[in-house]
């Protein structure tokens, strides 16, 4: 597994390809919300993702996109959220949350985190420090909350702490 934190402008056409697919899969196909995907604001956000054998027809096997929120907002939105559904339940969601979360550190230092997930996740972004904000709320017959997280400093050169197998994340993205 080979993990990635880029903005829009270092992916790769071939990566830019895999991750479309690997969101409409599970956003579109899996979940059954129809919408268009590429909303303009993949070119602002940083792609945090990681891949596997690139030669298989699916790599991606997590994704999550980072942004800064609006000026009345200065917080960071994390949105896109989805693992592979070969790959759920193997610790590669909490992988993916850590991982996010570093980025988020690192990029935006002292900023909350916000994310919209589906309420039977709430216990697992809880895991992490996320507390709900806002919900439950039914968005596309869906019952989701609204997540914060204050900010959290790490240590440089610390690596991703693994947090124990749980179930999956699978995010809808916030409007």
């Amino acid at each position: 597994m080979n993990w990635k934190a880029l903005d829009f402008e270092q992916i790769t056409a071939r990566e830019l390809y895999l991750i479309l697919r690997a969101r409409s899969a599970v956003f579109v196909v899996e979940q059954s919300h129809v919408h268009l995907d590429p909303d303009g604001r993949d070119e602002t956000s940083l792609h945090v993702f990681a891949v596997d054998d690139i030669s298989r027809s699916m790599p991606v096997i997590a994704y999550a996109r980072l942004r800064e929120g609006n000026s009345e907002t200065p917080e960071v939105v994390v949105d896109k959220v989805l693992t592979s559904p070969l790959r759920r339940s193997d610790g590669t969601a909490e992988a993916l949350i850590e991982r996010v979360l570093a980025a988020t550190s690192e990029r935006w230092p002292g900023r909350r985190v916000r994310l919209v997930a589906p309420v039977d996740l709430r216990g697992f972004y809880e895991a992490f420090g996320f507390r709900a904000a806002e919900g439950p709320f039914v968005e596309r017959g869906v019952r989701l909350v609204n997540l914060v997280r204050k900010s959290r400093q790490i240590r440089q050169g610390s690596p991703p702490r693994m947090m124990g197998t749980g179930g999956f994340v699978d995010t809808v993205e916030l409007s």
